[in-house]
């Protein structure tokens, strides 16, 4: 990854906060020119270091059920098989991890007796799969991507709710107008509408209404690090049956928590915690895990390498990937899982 300025880490923390704000109104608070805001947010998506989309709350296609699930691959074939996995879309989250596993994925599959197995079959198909874990998220409690709250460190701040949506809120117009915004979420209404054959105003007029009603959302993806945080790490916490509830209420308090899911094996709640450096994610573990009432212990992965986040395709990870090769690193999928409590 390029190294950023000061301009380019408040654009991005701009956008972070609006995806779809203008340029103006980031040029004001970047205190710069218009142009410059412009041609710098341009370059960051050439970069592939930003993306902009609007996506679907769950729900929006009818009742569906979440798994995370953990794959092993015969060695030399990780990355094949990852780049067949985010190609799904039934994959929202996908990462290199280190540990007994190789890649990781968060599964979201129509609910029915027969989606679920269907999916495990394919998944088993692909060439270089060997084995896998896969396990029921119960219920998320909390999902953010916008990496700049983390570094106002409000410990006080409630997360909102995840939203849920259901089909009865869109019809195939609201479907065609976030066509043309998953790929570009900064996409103007006024091209949408010609694409569309429709006024701009109407077009307006839905989109506003679908994020309005919390059933469509605007969410700019960039590398963690762009941002200085640098160790990604997912967690499975073991707690105390009659402590889950108490402990995922003040985990999700903690800025370091980007995601928090339990889950319906071994009393775990599935905890990503971004932290500024190992040090952070030590404090994280000894600070806060450690000491709180009900946490029994807990596993972890280190988070290698983001192939996709929230339905989209990390645009970095194959430039990171490419880097690496370069610098003929240690092969991904290889490492040692960390262990504690």
């Amino acid at each position: 990854m390029r190294p950023l300025d000061d301009l380019d880490r408040q654009i991005i923390i701009a956008l972070q906060s609006d995806g779809r704000a203008s340029w103006t109104s980031i040029a004001a608070l970047c205190e710069t020119s218009v142009p410059t805001v412009a041609r710098r947010a341009q370059q960051l998506v050439a970069d592939n270091l930003l993306k902009v989309a609007v996506l679907p709350s769950l729900g929006s296609t009818g009742p569906v059920e979440t798994f995370f699930t953990r794959i092993g691959c015969r060695p030399g074939t990780q990355l094949d098989v990852a780049e067949q996995l985010v190609a799904r879309p039934d994959v929202r989250w996908a990462s290199l991890i280190t540990g007994s596993y190789d890649i990781g994925i968060e599964l979201v599959v129509n609910s029915g007796p027969t989606r679920y197995p269907k999916t495990m079959l394919e998944l088993q198909q692909i060439d270089g799969v060997q084995r896998w874990y896969s396990d029921l998220l119960l219920h998320v409690y909390k999902v953010s991507h916008d990496w700049y709250k983390q570094l106002l460190d409000d410990r006080d701040a409630l997360p909102p709710e995840v939203p849920l949506c259901s089909p009865d809120h869109f019809d195939k117009v609201d479907w065609a107008i976030l066509d043309h915004l998953r790929d570009d979420g900064r996409a103007g209404f006024k091209t949408i509408a010609g694409a569309l054959d429709l006024n701009e105003s109407t077009v307006r007029r839905r989109f506003e209404r679908m994020i309005g009603e919390r059933c469509a959302a605007v969410f700019t993806i960039v590398p963690a690090q762009a941002l200085g945080l640098e160790a990604e790490t997912l967690m499975w916490v073991t707690v105390e049956p009659s402590k889950l509830n108490e402990v995922a209420a003040a985990l999700v308090r903690h800025p370091s928590v980007r995601y928090l899911g339990a889950t319906l094996d071994g009393n775990s709640l599935l905890c990503e915690v971004i932290a500024e450096s190992t040090r952070g994610l030590f404090e994280f573990t000894t600070a806060t895990l450690a000491k709180m009432a009900g946490v029994v212990g807990w596993n972890a992965s280190v988070e290698l390498l983001s192939l996709k986040r929230g339905f989209v395709e990390t645009p970095w990870w194959r430039d990171q990937l490419a880097e690496h090769h370069a610098d003929a690193a240690v092969p991904f999928g290889q490492g040692t899982a960390v262990s504690g409590g």
